[in-house]
């Protein structure tokens, strides 16, 4: 299984890849993680100004109007480096429901976001959903001004500090009927808004949100009423996409981590690398990032040219597999260097959490393999 770059997209890679190894090491990133809000304005500038903001957002809509592949290689290079921004929430989640719901208020909307002036953070899952795309609870009942919003959403990414939410609620329909779903645009300061902030294991951070009458204008409508659950579906197939690429950046970096540390660290007056066992450990965690990076490229190369079915299994089976072999890459490394792997001193442990976190993201593995064969 191969896929081929084209030289614009490996200059991509090295740059994304230069810019992040000389300004967003390890430290830096502790430093940024552990400041306040858990991530750092000034770089977020900074991605805006190099175009990364852009790149995932059409030319008419204010950006550069990359593929997913594009994505893909920022993406892996952010996993490497263990980025904390919100490039997910807004550029991934929320500036790609936007476009896909109503192109001409994207024309209005993500100029802004483009140039990292403006933040926006998807809020859909609820307490009781799980992994269900379409169980909505959240009600949107019509006034005269335009609506009222009133339910719950969780673990919103980037939340706390998102300028405008979307938020998905129901204007028809029971629980878990697709239909009947709406998206509305939501200020993050709305009066009867509350968000309850807090980092996640990872070194991200998520808030879990409540709406209790919350008014919006006729104009919050995001897209078709009633027909947000198809949109949001393929907003999360190419999240799913984008996430499995971070997760095979995480996986590079912890393989390199491992085999330098197999190298160095001695035990009975030789170096543990030297032990045929751990020679073979290592190897297969090398495997499984391989395998993993080749069938991420194979389907971030068909995003953009699939739809439906063809598409929600190719999501599902990257997510599952990189899910699989990312715990499986953690697991090995945390083993191999034994307790201190977890230590918050040693990168490993970042990157076994961060892998953690991006399985059970969207759905974990065991979702994705069941929906991928339902789906056939």
């Amino acid at each position: 299984m191969s896929f081929t770059f084209t030289d614009d997209q490996r200059q991509l890679a090295d740059s994304v890849a230069r810019y992040l190894a000389d300004k967003y090491g390890f430290d830096a990133r502790n430093r940024i993680r552990n400041g306040e809000g858990g991530w750092s304005r000034e770089v977020w500038a900074e991605f805006a100004d190099l175009g990364w903001l852009a790149l995932p957002i059409a030319e008419e809509h204010g950006g550069l109007g990359g593929s997913t592949v594009d994505l893909a290689l920022m993406m892996e290079a952010f996993g490497k480096a263990l980025v904390v921004e919100p490039f997910i929430a807004t550029i991934v989640l929320g500036a790609e429901t936007v476009a896909r719901a109503d192109p001409a208020r994207a024309t209005e909307m993500l100029p802004s976001v483009a140039a990292g002036e403006h933040l926006l953070a998807l809020a859909h899952s609820e307490p009781t959903s799980r992994y269900d795309l379409d169980r909505v609870a959240t009600m949107a009942t019509e006034s005269d001004e335009g609506w009222i919003l009133d339910g719950s959403k969780a673990v919103v990414l980037h939340g706390d500090c998102a300028d405008t939410l979307i938020v998905s609620a129901r204007t028809g329909g029971r629980d878990d009927e697709r239909e009947g779903v709406s998206l509305f645009v939501v200020p993050g300061d709305a009066e009867g808004l509350k968000k309850r902030a807090y980092p996640t294991i990872d070194g991200m951070r998520g808030a879990d949100i409540e709406l209790d009458g919350v008014r919006v204008g006729s104009d919050a409508l995001l897209g078709p009423l009633g027909g947000a659950v198809e949109i949001v579906e393929a907003v999360v197939d190419r999240a799913c996409v984008a996430l499995a690429a971070e997760a095979v950046g995480a996986m590079a970096a912890t393989v390199d981590l491992t085999t330098e540390y197999l190298k160095t660290r001695t035990q009975f007056g030789k170096p543990l690398g030297s032990f045929q066992v751990l020679q073979h450990r290592a190897v297969e965690m090398l495997s499984e990032t391989q395998f993993a990076h080749a069938l991420c490229y194979r389907t971030a190369g068909l995003m953009d040219t699939s739809s439906g079915i063809e598409r929600a299994r190719a999501a599902s089976a990257v997510k599952a597999e990189v899910g699989r072999a990312g715990k499986t890459v953690g697991e090995e490394a945390i083993q191999l260097h034994g307790g201190m792997g977890m230590t918050d001193e040693m990168a490993v442990g970042h990157y076994f959490k961060r892998l953690r976190l991006i399985d059970v993201t969207f759905g974990n593995a065991g979702h994705h393999l069941s929906r991928f064969v339902q789906l056939g």
